[in-house]
């Protein structure tokens, strides 16, 4: 196969986009269509007969659902002129929310997708505040508004409370809905599109039928004062009732787009085929080129110095966003930020001070790959790379190391116990479970102190299951699997002032070191663990260094019960040494030493809460109301959501085990719902007690 160069595109058009969402709302049908207008693809694929391109893995298909985020790189002309668009779907449960943030971390832009009848649900909430957090500029969909009770003004007033830090500015509208639902109305061009053909790959810009006119004159002055709100072109426009030109317009919602100040709407049914060329137009119009983002920070390995990595930097700056484990090789996606990279070229990871020479470079398609020569700012490539490179690790040039910001993660709320069925299993279970948790930072494996078991952690029962699949069916590995279990924490009892020291002689040599802490509970304290330190500038830095990173990493090992500690506020405030006498190892021990004293005045048990939706019928949300609040939830209210009821509660996770297979039982089938972990409660030695009798799952 021939080599392909990466260089066809200018900066400016290319666009690094992730399609964003509830489960379910639409995104891979909506990127399959991507995938076909484009040309990258001859048919379209399905999600409800296993033929999608982006949901490759045999589970995804099964399930159909989102597990990976898959990347795919397609060409699209608008406005005659032809861009690169490199995209990832990304999954809806937030099992796998990990693979939505590493994804968002690489975008330049984002397409946040709302189903017309379920509307704005917890998770589309989750991924927005996650693609805020990096800044994105978002362009939103309005899809299926071809189903039964599909709304799309409900939809359109949810996202607008929901969403306030942006104005939604609507740049078309539906013409119909649910099953009258025909075509939209562009209000940049004011013509009415109709997509024709079986595929809907013939798109026809007609005039606006007559008893349509009010309608779209009255939503494209509504777009219109929307814009001039924000922009003095449009305004001065506006205001002397001028035309505006759809160039205009195009160039003005882009600046406000890329500023954050608004976020575009379209509207359609990928299902149906409507809506989604001009969806596309609105990515490559409105959505960041990387040179539209600017600079981004990074530190210098040898220094901390701070430095600007800019997309004109002669010298290579790349980030690995993710990783496909092998037994001899990674495949690493890699998001590049400057300079080229070269088949044969080397690179250094400064994180572990290797140099790695480039021997493939990939355009990645979902689960296939295209060999190209060379890769500039801006893309997302595929690298075979070694087994020490890890996701968030910053791949550059030799002659300037720097890190790029890592890719944060939440730590797993749920264990399973993984044993081989015979020994023979043993040394390729433990390879797989490497081979799994190196792919994916949200899973972790420990040996359980007391019984000797391997404990798998994720995200939760999806997570679990899905993995333990892998193991059975993708690399063919006979194993035993256990129930699973909550992930509980411990946190103090009260306030605690404490000293520790830390005395002996090592090789005739007396080591010494003494230290003073004091420790308070901080219920709900987002960063779960603070630790800051009062200690003198005159000390030596090492010694502070090693007080604070031990306190932090001893707090996160464990308490009474084991179980690592969670909403504590903690202090250095005292540290005493004698430079003959004391090393970071004295004060290490010093800090541990007090630690225990603290922990010696008593700690609690926490138990894991998450933010339950549940979406059903009025007839039968009474009962499941009642059978939720059977198992600890707090009820925060009951909403209207079109012609269904969305219940929203807090519930212990421990009790959410088997609700899965218990909701369609309470409904008739006819129930949906999505839960988010929210933080930890204190568990009663009661609920203990029961829990333990009840279902051996949530204890060890």
């Amino acid at each position: 196969m021939a080599k392909q160069s990466s260089k066809a595109h200018d900066l400016s058009d290319i666009r690094n986009v992730g399609i964003i969402a509830h489960i379910d709302a639409g995104k891979t049908t909506t990127t399959e269509r991507f995938l076909y207008y484009s040309g990258k693809t001859h048919r379209i694929g399905e999600v409800d007969n296993g033929s999608t391109v982006m949901d490759y893995l045999d589970e995804e298909r099964q399930r159909g659902i989102t597990i990976v985020a898959a990347t795919a790189a397609f060409p699209w002309t608008a406005d005659e002129q032809s861009r690169l668009i490199h995209l990832i779907d990304t999954p809806g449960h937030i099992d796998f929310t990990a693979e939505v943030e590493r994804s968002l971390r690489v975008c330049d832009g984002a397409v946040v997708i709302f189903s017309a009848v379920e509307g704005v649900e917890a998770q589309s909430e989750k991924v927005w505040r996650q693609s805020s957090k990096y800044t994105l500029p978002k362009i939103a969909f309005i899809n299926k508004l071809d189903r039964m009770g599909a709304s799309y003004q409900r939809v359109r007033s949810e996202i607008e409370e929901k969403f306030d830090e942006s104005t939604l500015c609507p740049t078309q509208f539906p013409v119909g809905e649910e099953s009258t639902l025909s075509g939209i109305i562009d209000l940049i061009d004011m013509k009415f599109l109709r997509f024709e053909e079986d595929d809907g790959s013939v798109v026809r810009s007609e005039n606006i039928p007559q008893d349509l006119q009010d309608t779209a004159v009255a939503a494209r002055d509504e777009m219109l004062a929307i814009l001039a709100d924000h922009s003095d072109s449009i305004a001065e426009e506006y205001l002397e009732e001028r035309e505006i030109e759809p160039e205009t317009l195009i160039r003005e919602i882009r600046e406000l787009t890329l500023q954050g100040k608004i976020v575009p709407l379209f509207a359609g049914s990928a299902k149906k085929n409507i809506g989604i060329q001009p969806l596309l137009d609105g990515v490559t119009r409105y959505l960041p080129s990387p040179e539209d983002r600017g600079a981004i920070q990074a530190v210098s390995s040898s220094n901390g110095a701070e430095k600007d990595v800019r997309f004109d930097d002669p010298d290579f700056t790349g980030l690995v966003f993710k990783v496909l484990a092998g037994g001899s090789a990674d495949l690493l996606y890699l998001r590049s930020y400057s300079g080229t990279l070269r088949v044969n070229d080397k690179v250094v990871n400064p994180r572990t001070g290797e140099t790695i020479k480039v021997k493939r470079l990939l355009r990645l398609y979902s689960k296939n790959v295209e060999p190209v020569d060379e890769v500039g700012p801006g893309d997302i490539v595929g690298l075979i790379g070694p087994a020490g490179v890890v996701t968030g690790d910053t791949l550059c040039a030799v002659n300037r190391p720097l890190l790029l910001e890592e890719i944060t993660f939440p730590d797993p709320i749920m264990s399973i116990a993984v044993e081989p069925k015979s020994t023979k299993d043993k040394d390729r279970l433990d390879e797989t479970l490497r081979i799994l948790c190196r792919e994916d930072p949200t899973l972790q494996i420990r040996t359980h102190e007391t019984t000797g078991q391997r404990l798998l952690s994720g995200m939760g029962e999806l997570h679990l299951e899905v993995n333990c699949g892998r193991i059975r069916e993708e690399f063919k590995v006979e194993a035993k699997f256990g129930m699973q279990q909550v992930a509980f924490r411990e946190t103090l009892l009260a306030a605690a002032e404490v000293t520790g020291e830390f005395k002996k002689t090592i090789a005739d040599q007396e080591v010494w070191a003494e230290v003073g802490i004091t420790m308070e509970p901080a219920p709900k304290l987002a960063e779960g663990l603070l630790v800051s330190s009062k200690l003198p500038k005159s000390l030596p830095s090492d010694w502070r260094e090693s007080a604070v990173t031990t306190l932090l990493n001893g707090m996160k090992t464990g308490g009474n019960w084991g179980y690592p500690l969670i909403y504590i506020k903690a202090v250095v405030t005292e540290l005493k040494g004698d430079s003959t006498k004391t090393t970071d190892a004295a004060v290490a021990g010093a800090v541990l030493d007090a630690l225990h004293a603290a922990l010696r005045e008593g700690t609690k048990l926490l138990e894991p809460l998450v933010e339950l939706e549940i979406l059903a019928p009025e007839n039968v949300i009474g009962e499941i109301t009642g059978y939720v609040q059977a198992r600890r939830a707090i009820i925060h209210g009951i909403e209207d959501a079109g012609t269904l009821k969305k219940l929203l509660c807090e519930v212990p996770l421990a009790e959410m085990f088997g609700f899965s297979k218990a909701l369609p039982k309470l409904s008739g089938g006819r129930a949906a719902f999505s839960m988010e972990p929210c933080g930890y409660q204190e568990i009663s030695p009661d609920d203990l007690e029961r829990l333990a009798s009840r279902d051996t799952r949530v204890m060890q």
